[in-house]
């Protein structure tokens, strides 16, 4: 879990943006949303075989 520290001369609000943007970054929020309700096994392939086509499109795009 990340954990941040306030700093000296530091808001709270400036502390949680910081926060959010650790959770964001190591995926956390995103893992916590996609198990907020069950996925039968057929669509998890289909979901993830439509993310493999997006990547793939985007990574021979010019």
């Amino acid at each position: 879990m990340p954990r941040v520290e306030v700093r000296e001369d530091e808001s709270l609000e400036k502390a949680l943006r910081r926060f959010k943007r650790m959770l964001e970054r190591e995926g956390i929020l995103k893992a916590l949303k996609a198990k907020k309700h069950y996925e039968k096994p057929s669509e998890r392939k289909r979901r993830e075989l439509r993310q493999a086509i997006s990547r793939r499109a985007r990574t021979l795009a010019p």
